[in-house]
């Protein structure tokens, strides 16, 4: 559905500033009809790559496809035609104090010359789809932020758009109404076959609606893949870093701190267990405790949902010598269980 080609964009700099380069060499596919997030840290890239989808910034270099159209070699008619097909969420909601919820939604379609008739066959559906059939006559100052942002998402559809972007949308909302709206994008994608580009900090966000993810650091696509993939197994030392306390992957401090890389006489391994797809539903830690004849002492633990896949991670220690050490490691080799040593101590 997006395709992005080798694409670079500098902002020209001053007297005072040189260039920046803000984009260097993507290259990223956003799979039609996924949920698709793109995760860095603040400055890393994101705004700049989403504002070219929609040709609010153009590339410097290489090329940005939008469901089979560069979007760099559009004149103004075509930038037009190419954003009513894309449909943007934003952080604020964006709304027009002056305009009630029914007027919000029809923007879009009065700037697109829409008649009036069809504006209103169109906009009780939409309310109906965000579930505010009853909100028509309010005002953006009557409503709660979850309700702007559901504003904001019909406002967003009212054009019948195929790619549907989110822009940190729901960082201005309490976790509850947080959760809500994330429903109604699954929903969407779901019931409208609708491809979302979604782009956010909040780890929480990504792990709960999304199918892939990318994550960029210093205008560069690091790492990318399917959500469950990359949250289980990330490659790249800043998505490590910025999944650590989201997937339960972060040691706890107290085992951190005085672990050796070496065992000595009489010293514990400390061996973190992760559990997913076929191993997440086996009572392998008790099989564990038996294969090995040792006791297993647990020391932290999480049990979580990434992209609808189940995930788990424990912290357990057991005697360091070389026949228990090397009974765990064939069982662990037996079962599949992907496993991480921590270290050795008392």
């Amino acid at each position: 559905m997006v395709a992005f080609e080798a694409v670079t964009k500098t902002f020209p700099g001053d007297k005072d500033r040189p260039p920046f380069v803000a984009l260097g060499g993507v290259d990223f596919t956003v799979p039609r009809g996924s949920i698709t997030g793109i995760i860095g840290r603040s400055g890393a890239g994101k705004s700049t790559l989403i504002r070219l989808v929609n040709g609010l910034e153009m590339p410097s270099d290489g090329k940005v496809i939008v469901d089979g159209v560069n979007v760099g070699g559009l004149d103004d008619v075509g930038l037009r035609t190419l954003r009513r097909s894309v449909g943007m969420i934003f952080q604020h909601f964006n709304l027009l104090s002056s305009r009630t919820v029914c007027d919000n939604i029809a923007m879009p379609l009065e700037i697109a010359g829409v008649s009036k008739a069809v504006i209103r066959d169109k906009i009780g559906p939409l309310m109906e789809l965000v579930g505010l059939a009853d909100k028509a006559d309010r005002y953006p100052a009557e409503l709660s932020g979850g309700q702007k942002q559901r504003v904001g998402i019909a406002r967003a559809l009212a054009t019948d758009p195929k790619l549907l972007l989110s822009d940190e949308a729901t960082s201005a909302l309490d976790p509850e109404t947080t959760q809500s709206i994330l429903e109604l994008l699954k929903n969407i994608n779901r019931d409208l076959g609708l491809t979302v580009l979604l782009i956010t900090h909040e780890m929480e966000v990504v792990k709960a609606v999304t199918s892939e993810v990318a994550v960029i650091d210093r205008g560069k696509i690091v790492e990318s893949g399917r959500t469950f993939d990359v949250f289980t197994d990330p490659q790249h030392e800043t998505t490590r870093v910025l999944l650590s306390a989201t997937t339960g992957t972060k040691r706890p401090d107290w085992i951190r701190s005085d672990l050796n890389a070496a065992p000595s006489a009489g010293d514990r391994a400390f061996v973190r267990l992760v559990f997913f797809r076929e191993t997440a539903f086996q009572p392998l830690t008790a099989r564990l405790v038996a294969e090995i004849g040792a006791d297993v002492n647990i020391l932290a633990g999480n049990i979580d949902e990434i992209a609808g896949e189940p995930f788990g991670s424990l912290v357990v220690s057991y005697p360091a010598s070389p026949e228990i050490m090397d009974r765990a490691n064939r069982f662990f080799t037996q079962t599949g269980l992907k496993t991480e040593v921590l270290g050795y101590g008392a």
